[in-house]
């Protein structure tokens, strides 16, 4: 019977061993960091294993604490540098970083570290309505006063510049001429919840 539970033992942590780690940054609420949360962990492959935040009062570290995922805070000066959160990556054996709602521009030490492994989400169809300092509501209002027909989602790998990364998926939805920033916002955000993690899933594992 000892035997038995050792072997038991060994499977279990044979099989957390073998799960691709994800660790996800994010500044603001959270709501779509809860959802791949939720979604990887009825996963038996990918588990986020980690949330980081350069907020200490950001929502989202409320939601990982309640679903039981570590979480952690870094000042300014660390998501320059890098190589604390190197560090606590390495720490947790992540494989893939998946930005929701990062405001950050992540250090060049991590893109390194990671090619080709942190995947940024976007709410419009790159690259109309990209780069610094284009986040949020910010998009969803210029998006109405351009009077554009249509926006959506990119998912993408990021590089060194904001939004240039490689296109991985893109959804649509319709823009209606009566349609405020707010049902916008509404529309592309069911869009993120749809499909964010299906798609972060046949990346990380290749389908």
């Amino acid at each position: 019977m000892q035997s038995f539970a050792h072997f038991s033992l060994f499977c279990a942590l044979n099989s957390s061993i073998m799960k691709k780690n994800i660790a996800i940054f994010a500044s603001g609420s959270g709501s779509n960091a809860e959802n791949l949360i939720r979604y990887f962990q009825k996963s038996d492959s990918v588990e986020v294993s980690l949330v980081l935040s350069n907020k200490s009062d950001a929502y989202v570290l409320e939601r990982a604490y309640r679903l039981k995922v570590p979480c952690n805070v870094f000042p300014k000066e660390d998501w320059t540098a890098g190589d604390e959160i190197l560090a606590i990556l390495q720490e947790y054996r992540i494989d893939f970083i998946v930005l929701a709602g990062f405001l950050v521009r992540v250090p060049d030490l991590l893109l390194h570290a990671y090619p080709d492994k942190i995947i940024n989400i976007h709410p419009a169809l790159l690259p109309k309505f990209g780069g610094k300092g284009m986040y949020g509501d910010r998009v969803h209002e210029a998006v109405v006063a351009a009077g554009e027909t249509e926006s959506g989602i990119t998912i993408h790998y990021i590089n060194e510049h904001y939004d240039e990364g490689d296109t991985i998926f893109q959804a649509k939805c319709p823009v209606l001429p009566d349609d405020s920033a707010i049902d916008v916002a509404q529309k592309v955000h069911s869009l993120e919840y749809k499909h964010y993690p299906l798609i972060i899933e046949r990346t990380i594992l290749g389908k």
